[in-house]
């Protein structure tokens, strides 16, 4: 999310201070600029994109064996009958075009 995305959802927003040594911030410096950037700008939408990352990144979480137990049955029963999933199933991939 863009800070003016953030900005438009949550009205004014909320500050996130951040200390940085001369060395880093001279770097985020540089790179905003050359994108044409803010610096808060840049480090938000940086910062969210790693967020982003390691949020969907995830590979380990933890269920009740109760829990366990149906979600193992839905990967282990057979789809269902779904002619678009038939089609997809069918369609050579773009690479292999």
């Amino acid at each position: 999310m863009k800070q003016s995305e953030a900005k438009a959802v949550g009205g004014q927003g909320q500050t996130i201070n951040l200390r940085a040594s001369h060395k880093q911030k001279a770097l985020i410096d540089r790179a905003a600029e050359m994108l044409g950037r803010s610096r808060s700008d840049f480090m938000l939408d940086t910062a969210c994109r790693e967020a982003e990352t390691v949020l969907l990144d995830r590979r380990y979480f933890s269920l009740s064996r109760e829990t366990f137990k149906r979600f193992t049955a839905l990967l282990d029963a057979p789809p269902a009958r779904n002619q678009k999933l038939r089609r997809l199933l069918r369609t050579k991939a773009v690479w292999d075009k």
